[in-house]
């Protein structure tokens, strides 16, 4: 009705067509299909410039040596771009995602109508789908309609995995940037203090992105919900997948966003990391040394393992 009234409005009488060998029902999807196909493209280029200031931090602090973690405890050596460098990769690998869930929408249901086709009148999909700018049309009216609900599912779980990423890496730059370990500073502005503590700089924005992680994945969980157990055809709980798709898309968004100031701004300790490289970070070095020159590796282990007292 709003895009009617909106051509009324803007062509005249030639507006009240537009409902012509189409439903509501076509007529709302395709216009879900747009928004969606613009905010997957807007995410592939916000997604972009992250892994772009990521890959710029490994760039300007990447030889920097740092301890690697197992079980949260100090496992071996590492160095500043392979833990950095390590959400850079998976963020490129959430891209294939996102751009494969693109390549899927990527067709026009106008013309489906309410699932069942348009009766008398010949119409020409491929032309609306092209006027569009779609790849291609749906062929199959009533997949048009199972499409709804479960493309927006696939759509919110290539957002969780992105989430998942800011997540992963809100964690360790919390945890770094603790003054007990002290690898990370963060930018002052996106810190926040206390109400009653003077001394305090709050990580906030980290600990949102890492919440807002298990929305996203809540999110899915309801459109996956809302689909299941509906025979074919259209149903009115549709209705009800349209705004988790806006939440997903909104929150992913301002994550990446907010992700992006994070790492751009924020400064490695090179003397903090350099102090945390203790000896033991080298047993496993060592065990391979004496693997080497002949020793079993069990032996080397319990040769390693009884000098350091352990």
């Amino acid at each position: 009705t709003a895009i009617e009234n909106f051509l009324v409005k803007k062509c005249g009488e030639a507006g009240k067509k537009i409902h012509t060998a189409r439903s509501r029902n076509d007529q709302v999807l395709t216009a879900l299909r747009l928004y969606e196909k613009d905010a997957l493209a807007e995410m592939m280029e916000s997604t972009s410039q992250l892994i772009k200031k990521i890959e710029a931090a490994c760039a300007k602090y990447g030889k920097i040596p740092m301890p690697g973690f197992t079980h949260t405890r100090p496992a071996m050596p590492t160095t500043v771009a392979t833990w950095l460098g390590a959400y850079a990769e998976s963020l490129k690998d959430d891209q294939v995602l996102l751009k494969a869930v693109a390549g899927m929408l990527d067709q026009s249901p106008l013309g489906s109508a309410a699932g069942y086709g348009v009766p008398v009148f010949e119409i020409n999909k491929k032309m609306t789908a092209k006027e569009l700018g779609f790849a291609r049309v749906m062929e199959n009216p009533i997949h048009a309609q199972l499409s709804r609900g479960k493309y927006e599912s696939s759509i919110v779980h290539a957002l969780s995995q992105v989430m998942l990423d800011l997540n992963r890496l809100s964690s360790d730059l919390i945890l770094f940037s603790m003054p007990q370990f002290g690898y990370v500073q963060l930018p002052e502005g996106v810190c926040t203090g206390s109400s009653i503590m003077p001394q305090k700089k709050n990580p906030d924005v980290l600990e949102l992105i890492r919440a807002k992680y298990h929305v996203v994945v809540a999110e899915e969980m309801k459109l996956k919900g809302i689909m299941g157990n509906l025979m074919t055809g259209y149903h009115r709980d549709v209705q009800l997948t349209k705004e988790p798709v806006f939440t997903s898309f909104d929150l992913t968004a301002a994550s990446v966003e907010m992700m992006g100031l994070v790492v751009g701004g924020m400064r490695i300790d090179a003397k903090a990391c350099q102090q945390a490289m203790s000896p033991e970070l080298y047993a496993t070095e060592e065990a391979y040394r004496l693997v080497k020159k002949g020793v079993p590796f069990r032996e080397a282990y319990r040769q390693v393992k009884s000098k350091l007292g352990k």
